[in-house]
């Protein structure tokens, strides 16, 4: 007798649809809220069943994005927080897994991994997102991304 187990998937995340609001403030002072739930979806069936995801950023932009019209990724942080969900087994590992753990969106970092076990398995995470906005800003609503990739 044999028999034969097949990967139901790959590896895959997924994102909240955009655009996302995190809120309201006047320049000089601080805007933060939730980006929404971040799941990464691993049905590979692999004996190492490891990953990471990553998040990076763009400068946020309104009107004609000069100067006063920009916020830059040196003032947008990010942080995962820890895991709101997940399936299978290993060691779940949140990139930054507190507030103080903040990483600024100036280069990619790493949001979530999963470092150890073997099949398929999953993970949800709810990141916060804040935004030091610069004393020069000008009024407006400001458009940016936020991408996350797994691998």
């Amino acid at each position: 007798m044999t028999f034969t187990v097949t990967a139901g998937g790959g590896l895959e995340i997924s994102t909240p649809d955009g655009p996302v609001d995190i809120g309201s403030g006047v320049p000089g002072t601080q805007i933060s809220g939730q980006l929404g739930a971040v799941t990464v979806s691993d049905e590979r069936a692999a004996l190492t069943a490891t990953w990471t995801a990553t998040v990076s950023g763009t400068d946020f932009t309104t009107g004609g994005g000069t100067g006063a019209e920009t916020v830059p990724t040196t003032a947008v942080s990010y942080w995962s927080g820890p895991a709101t969900a997940t399936t299978g087994d290993g060691t779940f590992v949140p990139g930054q897994p507190d507030a103080a753990s903040a990483e600024v969106l100036d280069r990619p970092y790493t949001a979530f991994s999963k470092t150890s076990g073997s099949g398929d398995n999953s993970a949800t995470w709810d990141p916060t997102i804040v935004v030091d906005v610069p004393a020069q800003t000008v009024a407006g609503t400001y458009t940016g991304t936020i991408s996350h990739s797994v691998a």
